[in-house]
């Protein structure tokens, strides 16, 4: 495998992943609140105009009643966040450029890739219990719809999102850093066994 077609396969592969992280994190979050996606979410991305479902509130606070929410919320997930994959796949891939081979740098620069999808799901784990224990209290400046039944969750959710998108960002530094120290570690082994002399 060379450089090229690693590239090709990291851009294909890395926007897939963020978009089924995507909507593993939104099924969760619609387990949490529901009203986060019927209330905002979904009128957000125009789902009831997808003939999915319909507006059971009114013009100024709508409510979007579809007929399997958990495949909205699965659109949603998925529409939020294969671009940040895309994003993360084109900088961790070019990045990956720096290794030896292309077998090398798909190896590593799925890793890394693993690595800033595990950081984004952590931080933003994290960022749920923030929003249990601050923000709730103390709401943000948020749109926050008038017919909320529980704006706690509601609040929760929207952190964890807000979270995740900063754990993305986090963990792809984290990456660069790894798959930087990778090659530094493989050329350093490399030295170390062929010697001065055989260096490329």
């Amino acid at each position: 495998m060379n450089k090229l077609i690693a590239l090709i396969l990291l851009l294909i592969i890395a926007p897939i992943l963020g978009g089924a992280y995507g909507i593993v994190h939104d099924q969760i979050t619609y387990t949490i609140s529901n009203e986060y996606y019927s209330k905002f979410k979904f009128i957000q991305f125009g789902l009831n105009n997808w003939g999915m479902g319909e507006n059971i509130g009114t013009e100024t606070t709508p409510e979007i009643k579809l007929n399997n929410p958990r495949i909205g919320a699965a659109i949603v997930g998925f529409l939020a966040t294969w671009w940040v994959g895309m994003i993360i796949g084109i900088i961790l891939g070019l990045i990956g450029l720096i290794h030896r081979n292309g077998k090398e740098m798909f190896k590593i620069t799925m890793r890394a890739t693993l690595i800033t999808i595990g950081i984004a799901l952590i931080v933003g784990i994290i960022g749920l219990i923030y929003g249990k224990l601050f923000l709730a209290s103390n709401p943000p400046n948020w749109f926050l719809p008038e017919n909320l039944i529980n704006r706690t969750n509601f609040i929760m959710v929207g952190s964890m999102h807000n979270f995740s998108y900063l754990g993305g960002l986090i963990g792809m530094i984290v990456s660069v850093t790894y798959s930087i120290q990778k090659k530094r570690k493989i050329k350093t082994e490399y030295n170390r066994v062929d010697g001065p002399t055989n260096r490329n």
